[in-house]
């Protein structure tokens, strides 16, 4: 009876210590889990539509409880449209060791991956219009590396059958584009292909820097009808210039997506960028929670368009807006405001 007892006593020992040697190792695996998170975010202008990018990144990381001043760190940095500091503030972030680098526009999401691809630090990109074209993805949409996120494609055809609706007897739509942007280029050969479809006649002037904007627009509003803007950051850095030219010739300039329309532009088939950035945010938090790796996102796109116009800008021009549009606009507006 004395020997079971003892038996007992040892079996019962074996299995509290079996006990608390699993408790002890769930204890370490929690313990190992990140509590908080640094991020830089490398913006590469500053204007409307990438600073909705940037809001809406954190909203949609805040919806997944990763939230700025609770456990989540950020260095927000931008470029001011300059690839050479682009360059900098990349190589900075790496050098900080972030844990995850958010990439807004074309031009800072490919320096962003190619000064963090040999230090293993993800990144994700909003607002890139043709990954592929940018070399972030395969044509299938895999990532190139670990770096994904969510492309900002313009609804190009849709543009132009609202354009040509608007402007029924145009017949030279004029883009102004940046040669070294691979997201403009790209959109640049899809107007291309499709213009002859509503009876257009494609006019393109490629500028380098800022400083080329004030002569092109006198050169291209020359030659057209109208012009339709692309997100191309550094023109639209520029725009204000642009649509005062283009005002004083009595000249529509179609946007691309909201706020370019809230600051003069007549109107645009264009995307929601708040929307844009808040699919980001979501994507960097599976990625900041180890739920997923980069290189295990295929990039993503909002495939829907909207419609927006400025009521006041066509009572300038004295154009009429279709009743067919302005019933189905996603958003109207009456007055220009100042570019922010």
């Amino acid at each position: 009876m004395k020997k079971k007892l003892v038996a007992g006593l040892l079996t019962g020992a074996m299995m509290a210590a079996l006990l608390t040697g699993c408790a002890g190792s769930k204890s370490d695996k929690s313990s190992d889990a990140k509590e908080s998170y640094t991020i830089g975010i490398e913006q590469f202008a500053e204007h409307g539509s990438l600073d909705n990018c940037r809001e809406g990144f954190l909203q949609g990381l805040e919806e997944e409880g990763i939230k700025e001043g609770d456990n989540l760190k950020v260095e927000t940095k931008n470029a001011a449209a300059d690839m050479g500091t682009a360059g900098q503030i990349s190589d900075s972030f790496v050098s900080d060791k972030v844990d995850l680098i958010c990439a807004i526009a074309t031009p800072s999401a490919q320096s962003a991956y190619n000064a963090a691809m040999d230090a293993g630090i993800p990144v994700i990109y909003t607002a890139v219009t043709d990954p592929v074209a940018a070399e972030l993805a395969s044509e299938d949409g895999t990532p190139a590396g670990e770096v994904t996120g969510t492309s900002d494609k313009l609804p190009v055809e849709e543009q132009l059958k609202m354009i040509r609706e608007m402007l029924p007897q145009a017949k030279t739509i004029g883009i102004m584009y940046t040669t070294s942007e691979a997201n403009s280029v790209s959109v640049i050969k899809e107007y291309e292909d499709l213009v002859g479809k509503y009876d257009f006649e494609l006019v393109t002037k490629g500028i380098t820097t800022t400083a080329d904007v004030s002569l092109a627009a006198d050169d291209l509003l020359s030659k057209v009808d109208c012009i339709t803007n692309l997100t191309d950051n550094t023109v639209v850095a520029s725009l204000p210039t642009i649509l005062e030219k283009a005002n004083d010739k009595k000249i529509p300039v179609f946007g691309s997506e909201i706020e370019q329309v809230k600051i003069g532009c007549l109107a645009a088939e264009g995307i929601d960028y708040i929307s844009l950035g808040k699919q980001t945010g979501k994507m960097a938090a599976q990625v900041l929670k180890g739920e997923k790796k980069a290189s295990e996102l295929n990039f993503e796109t909002i495939t829907t368009p909207g419609f927006y116009v400025n009521n006041k800008v066509a009572e300038n021009l004295g154009i009429t807006v279709p009743t067919d549009l302005s019933d189905n606009a996603v958003e109207t507006f009456d007055e220009i405001t100042q570019n922010k």
